[in-house]
């Protein structure tokens, strides 16, 4: 179909006028475009970041000499300039050289990053062992060293914005689907391990900033370690397909001074000792009811005896409860 001018000029405007009204539109201000990968707060998250840059850097230059190439050679050697086209069918010497220039760019690109995947996998030397639980859908942190264990879960504003027909506006809610109701704290300056596992399915751990992510399997424990350099908040969440509530496992980092750190443990344990020692066991169940909303098909999973256990299983959250 041959256009005109007019039809050209036309449609040239439009799109024009199109990609300005969508690129001022309130939702795109408000997101966080990115067009590169974070730089993150870790060493390592610096070196993949450097990785990436200089491979980045490698292809561009091999990609504009050879487009350059071949856009050159198809324009100057058209066949309208009465260029007759070569007879040979091969070139040993070309072959040879177009064989080891790439495999000395591999190469070179291959040693540092094999170095950096060795350096990443280094977790000896920790100072502080975590260990990340990932269920459906909600993460269990074990502070190791501590003897301390919280629960991580999708914080409530969030939560209640995502219900159908809850009439809230998920703008309203704090870092919607992307904040949590207990961080995970960690120090900064410290050389911290993470090891990964799951409870039922599949999760991944993953938090952009420090550079890495690791898969959380059943049955089987990954490692990984970070020093973070910065003090913030980083947010994260689970990367694996892990069901329906897939969306709703964010992850959230707090990086605080070392004393801050020793603090908030110290707080964290006397609050959780203070809970079991106060709280009848009657009034937590309750409580737990209510504050999770048990549907109708929720049941107790054995009659109700002396010495029960009651096993709850609502949004991913076990509580296992002795009722005298």
């Amino acid at each position: 179909m041959h256009l005109n001018k007019s039809m050209v000029r036309f449609l040239s405007n439009f799109t024009v006028i199109l990609s300005a009204l969508f690129l001022l539109s309130p939702d795109v201000l408000h997101a966080a475009w990115g067009m590169n990968m974070t730089q993150g707060a870790t060493p390592i998250s610096h070196d993949v970041y450097n990785m990436h840059m200089t491979s980045l850097y490698v292809v561009t230059v091999i990609g504009i000499l050879v487009f350059g190439v071949m856009f050159w050679s198809i324009f100057h050697h058209r066949k309208s300039k009465g260029v007759k086209p070569a007879k040979f069918s091969h070139s040993t010497t070309v072959e040879i050289i177009w064989t080891l220039i790439p495999f000395a760019i591999i190469v070179a690109l291959a040693i540092p990053a094999t170095k950096l995947l060795a350096r990443m996998d280094d977790t000896s030397k920790s100072e502080i062992t975590i260990k990340a639980t990932g269920y459906q859908w909600k993460w269990k942190y074990d502070y190791i060293n501590e003897d301390l264990t919280i629960y991580s879960n999708l914080a409530a504003d969030s939560v209640d914005a995502s219900q159908k027909n809850s009439g809230i506006d998920p703008k309203t809610a704090d870092n919607y689907l992307r904040n949590t109701d207990t961080a995970l704290v960690l120090p900064v300056g410290k050389k911290i391990r993470i090891m990964t596992t799951a409870s039922d399915v599949i999760h991944a751990w993953w938090v952009p900033d420090l550079g890495w992510k690791r898969d959380a399997i059943p049955g089987f424990i990954n490692d990984n370690w970070t020093i973070i350099n910065k003090e913030g908040v980083y947010r994260g969440q689970c990367a694996e397909i892990c069901g329906k509530g897939h969306g709703y496992m964010p992850i959230v980092v707090k990086a605080v001074p070392e004393k801050e750190y020793l603090a908030w443990v110290q707080e964290t344990k006397l609050a959780l000792k203070s809970k079991k020692d106060i709280l009848p066991k009657k009034y937590l169940l309750r409580s737990f009811c209510k504050n999770i909303k048990l549907s109708a098909k929720s049941q107790l999973l054995h009659p109700m005896s002396d010495e029960t256990v009651f096993i709850i299983f609502n949004f991913g959250l076990n509580i296992s409860l002795d009722i005298n």
